[in-house]
């Protein structure tokens, strides 16, 4: 069992960055393969970003490569979303998800745990 908890949300102008954190409970943080989706006020939950267990395969939406950058720090316990150059498109809750190995999936259906999630909001 994993538990999450993400931060780093906040409010940010067009073009700016920032960076969010889920951080895992447990000691089996590095065989869980993890991912980013997000949900915008009455739409579905969307694939962000996945990185493999072992950091060695990452995957990202086409609206989000070349801006954002999934990582991770087993030592920490922790996965990074590195978000830059953002947009007004960009504004909805963010949550974490974590699945036992596994390839860096696309679908929410993969990750059986998930965070609370932490709110971004890009103004114009």
């Amino acid at each position: 069992q994993v538990q999450l908890v993400e931060s780093g949300g906040g409010l940010v102008q067009a073009g700016g960055s920032l960076r969010l954190s889920c951080a895992a409970s447990g000691r089996t943080f590095s065989s869980y393969t993890m991912g980013w989706f997000r949900q915008a006020p009455g739409k579905e939950r969307d694939f962000v970003a996945a990185i493999s267990w072992s950091g060695g395969a990452t995957e990202y939406a086409d609206s989000v490569k070349g801006r954002f950058t999934i990582s991770r720090d087993n030592a920490k316990n922790t996965v990074y979303l590195q978000m830059n150059s953002l947009k007004p498109d960009d504004t909805a809750v963010y949550y974490c998800g974590a699945r036992l190995y596994g390839l860096a999936a696309r679908a929410k259906n993969e990750y059986r745990h998930w965070g609370q999630g932490t709110q971004v909001t890009v103004s114009s």
